[in-house]
């Protein structure tokens, strides 16, 4: 690699892109091997990537920087950030992401292309950062305006953190004149400007880095080397504000340096306004393949954040894995820390059936069919397991990630496949089924009891288990009769029925306390939801008679066509939920998962940690606005247009300027209503949730329509009529 350099260097050099560096060689960095690295927050202001599959990189924007970006694949992180710092060489340094005065919008209303404004808070500079990738290449693209608002010059640094494949403690760094490159051996990342770095350095961070040489001196020391550690690349860029105030950085990815290099040398020749134009055009194009946003949508705001939303679930789909789209480009609280437990981390940025099945059918509502059939794919044939269940959650590759058995997602990849048509899937299909039957736990019990539940915190009977079992197992005869497999229809429909019938005794109470009339229970523990069996919710909250929590997974019995909306126990269980997990935000009523939930923020917004002893209450769950989507659902279903009309307008109102939407918002509990933490808007939460967008766009078509538009028809009319 020493020898190739020159010639790297010296091609392009030629170019023009690239003169001469000013600093000098300044050896190896000192403070190895840095501090631990972690991930930031999880609540991203933006999200993007090219349509083109060529450009198999991805990059979040977070506070007012870019936060990761994941390459080759969305299960993989590679770089943590890019930020910049203003410094006039002696007084001050500061950090772009620092600063209170940010804003964040979608440049293009049919596009990903993302733009940041952040205003000094001494007045003293002004920077708008544009970001694209290069649709031909892995590489993010940041076109930078720099205005210096004193009409003094200052220096304008760009410092890249790279965390390479999912681990930053043990990436390489060099500094080749004005090339900044970071390797861990498996992939790469490189770092060029035009007009090109007048200065590098590489170090450590907390150490070396160029952020804490620029906060502690005002200037940077030309470190060419920084190995094995949490490495930070830094350039000093040619603008100061007033005389140069425009420069272009990209930030090339690849398999080792010479290939990271080339790419971001590539995407500098072709030009930023080059890549944006064709950028743009992928996704226009892509939208014209898709419906227009439903008369449903009002406003313009409205209308934009349904683009944004089926763009953001497009985007969540894996380029070298079809199908496999991820439940979030973050890593939430605890789990973006990189502590042994969740080192690499693997949260959210995977593959969750029960979130893909979601995804899919947003997608398939906003006429994107060929993305839901090859969900279907990717379902039966990446993701499932010998035994016909499909894990708990998965890298894109469908390599299992966390291992619990939840009956929900071996059930929903059923009523896909059935809802699409898709009899060809069968094999897969009867595997499926027939694990449904025949499931029995580790404790023995048997199925519809499940080791999960929805939320993957408690093992049980669980409402919304059973009735996503129920309807897979419908939807699975009819696949087997299309296939001429009528035995295996009659068994599953039996089995449909059997688990129906055993339900009022599993999961509803007459005896609770939530109601004199007879509801039903977020879960027991023994098949018998008149006991009062104990048990500790988790995430440092309480203990707990069984018929005294409650959620509203219960309609789900009710979207998938297997009670009917004014059923007794529906609108008793309705009433129940309204009065003890329920909450009138100015933006909306919004419901918690569960009573007294915990896995949200502490009382002082802290992030979410799982070290906090049981019965606590260090940490809160918050209210999840896609719950206020199934609320409208049911609302449909039971003929009340005009309300899920309103919950469709109270989800859209959660969304950030940039139409990123949240896992929740601030609820009744400390911290909110303090400064920073208005009731209904997002927590730190994981942002943008695919799920939450793809239930408001499922709930536009469904309000445009009337009806619960991803009901299956075969459920409703084996239970309640055609």
């Amino acid at each position: 690699m020493r020898k190739a350099l020159p010639l790297a260097l010296a091609a392009v050099l030629v170019t023009g892109l690239v003169p001469a560096v000013a600093n000098a060689a300044g050896g190896a960095a000192p403070g190895a091997p840095g501090t631990r690295p972690s991930w930031l927050p999880a609540d991203k202001t933006g999200f993007g990537t090219a349509r083109e599959r060529g450009s198999d990189v991805w990059f979040t924007l977070q506070a007012g920087r870019m936060s990761e970006v994941y390459y080759p694949d969305l299960s993989t992180p590679g770089v943590r950030s890019l930020e910049l710092v203003v410094s006039d060489g002696r007084g001050f340094a500061t950090v772009d992401s620092s600063a209170r005065a940010q804003q964040v919008r979608r440049v293009d209303g049919d596009s990903l292309t993302y733009r940041q404004t952040i205003t000094d808070d001494q007045h003293r500079w002004r920077l708008s950062k544009t970001y694209v990738t290069d649709p031909a290449r892995a590489s993010v693209l940041v076109d930078v305006d720099f205005t210096s608002l004193t009409g003094r010059p200052y220096q304008l640094y760009a410092v890249a953190d790279p965390d390479l494949t999912n681990d930053g403690s043990d990436d390489s760094a060099r500094a080749s004149g004005p090339l900044l490159t970071a390797s861990d051996g498996k992939t790469a990342a490189a770092l060029t400007a035009s007009p090109s770095f007048t200065g590098t350095s590489v170090g450590y961070a907390g150490a070396s880095d160029g952020v804490t040489q620029l906060t502690k001196t005002h200037r940077l020391v030309p470190y060419t080397s920084a190995d094995k550690g949490n490495v930070v690349l830094t350039g000093r860029t040619a603008a100061d504000g007033v005389r140069s105030r425009h420069v272009t950085l990209a930030l090339g990815m690849g398999a080792d340096r010479a290939a990271a290099a080339d790419h971001s040398r590539a995407s500098q020749r072709r030009g930023f306004r080059d890549a944006e134009r064709a950028y743009d055009r992928g996704w226009q194009a892509y939208l014209r393949t898709v419906s227009r946003p439903p008369s449903s949508l009002k406003t313009g705001s409205e209308r934009n954040l349904y683009t944004a939303s089926v763009l953001t679930l497009a985007a969540s789909e894996d380029k070298h894995h079809p199908g496999a789209f991820i439940a979030s480009p973050s890593m939430p609280w605890r789990f973006g820390d990189n502590d042994p437990a969740y080192s690499p981390s693997g949260t959210y940025h995977l593959v969750w059936p029960r979130d893909l099945y979601q995804i899919a059918t947003g997608l398939l509502a906003a006429g994107d069919r060929a993305a839901a059939n090859r969900s279907v794919d990717y379902l039966f044939g990446t993701q499932q397991l010998p035994d016909g269940h499909l894990p708990q959650n998965s890298n894109v590759d469908g390599k299992p990630y966390w291992t619990s058995v939840q009956l929900d997602e071996t059930a929903f990849p059923i009523v896909l496949a059935q809802q699409l048509g898709r009899a060809d899937v069968w094999p897969g299909v009867k595997k499926a089924a027939d694990f449904l039957l025949d499931y029995r736990a580790d404790n023995g019990k048997a199925s519809p009891y499940t080791q999960q539940e929805r939320w993957e915190e408690q093992d049980g009977y669980s409402p919304s288990t059973i009735a996503a079992v129920i309807a897979g197992l419908v939807c699975a005869a009819d696949l087997a009769a299309r296939n001429g497999a009528a035995a295996d229809a009659r068994r599953y429909l039996a089995a449909a029925d059997a688990f129906k019938a055993g339900l009022v005794k599993q999961t509803v109470t007459t005896d609770g306390p939530l109601s004199k009339d007879p509801y039903f229970v977020r879960l027991t523990k023994d098949g018998d939801a008149n006991a009062g069996t104990r048990y500790n919710l988790g995430n440092s909250s309480v203990t707990a008679d069984q018929r005294a929590v409650t959620d509203a997974g219960f309609l789900e019995l009710v979207r998938l066509g297997i009670y009917a909306p004014d059923d007794p126990v529906i609108r008793t269980s309705v009433e129940v939920t309204d009065a003890d997990i329920s909450y009138l935000t100015p933006n909306g009523r919004f419901w918690h998962r569960y009573t007294q939930d915990g896995y949200g923020e502490q009382t002082d917004g802290a992030p979410w940690d799982y070290t906090f002893p049981a019965g606590s209450r260090s940490t809160y769950g918050r209210l999840w606005p896609l719950l206020a989507g199934e609320r409208g659902e049911y609302e449909l279903a039971a003929g009340d247009r005009r309300a899920a009309a309103g919950r469709l307008r109270d989800l859209g109102r959660v969304a950030s300027p940039a139409d990123t939407m949240p896992e929740q918002v601030w609820d009744e509990n400390p911290p909110s209503g303090g400064p920073g933490f208005a009731p209904g808007t997002p927590t730190g939460s994981a942002t943008p949730l695919a799920w939450t967008h793809a239930q408001y766009v499922r709930l536009a078509w469904a309000v445009r329509e009337g009806s619960v538009i991803e009901q299956p028809a075969v459920v409703r009319c084996h239970f309640l009529g055609c």
